[in-house]
């Protein structure tokens, strides 16, 4: 998650202060990624030491206002143009997690991917319920409100991530099956005797002198 460019695209709008730009990036995402003032003003003192934001005197509350710079608008297009990198995909805890169950002493794998896909399930069923109250508000609202449309769309990333979640536990359920199979069937071959081989024939006994 990019809070340096989710602060860049909210200033781009207008001069903002700390706490409206909490509110504003968390009202958008739903509240997704929940951010706290003291994160937002670091990122803003980062913002600004590189030059992409700069003060712009205050509200008549006394607020301290942030706008963006030519230099800000710039980095901000170029995050829009630019595709998110996989090439390094970010930390997973539950690839992490289950990774590390495999072999480990007193730990049921199977037990922790029965675990997980009944709260994948569950956060499924929560995300559909949400997503079904947001087109709702879109729909009474003629799609016009920014907030709702983008977290619409924040919600149906989380329902797509959810069913791919739940079919990748159900395939990793599969192969942990078709691998213990696979390790039984060597096993007996391992340790079940071998068969005795056949007797050889007996010699044919020649037939008696004179015998016709």
């Amino acid at each position: 998650m990019s809070i340096r460019h989710g602060l860049l695209a909210l200033l781009e709008r207008g001069p903002r202060y700390g706490s409206q730009l909490r509110t504003e990036f968390e009202s958008r995402t739903g509240s997704t990624w929940p951010l706290n003032v003291g994160q937002v003003y670091t990122t803003l003192s980062r913002l600004e030491r590189d030059g992409m934001v700069a003060q712009d005197g205050e509200d008549a509350a006394g607020h301290a206002l942030y706008a963006i710079t030519d230099s800000g608008r710039a980095e901000l297009r170029a995050w829009f143009e630019k595709p998110v990198d996989r090439t390094s995909p970010a930390r997973d805890e539950l690839a992490i997690k289950l990774a590390m169950a495999v072999g480990a002493p007193n730990v049921d794998i199977r037990d922790v991917i029965q675990s997980q896909r009944h709260h994948t399930v569950k956060a499924m069923q929560d995300y559909t319920r949400l997503k079904a109250q947001a087109l709702v508000t879109v729909e009474n609202g003629g799609a016009q409100e920014r907030d709702d449309v983008a977290w619409l769309l924040v919600l149906e990333q989380l329902i797509f991530q959810t069913e791919a979640e739940a079919r990748w536990l159900d395939h990793c359920e599969s192969r942990l099956i078709r691998l213990s199979a696979t390790a039984a069937r060597t096993t007996d071959t391992r340790t079940t005797p071998a068969a005795p081989a056949p007797a050889a024939p007996a010699p044919a006994t020649p037939p008696a002198a004179g015998a016709r």
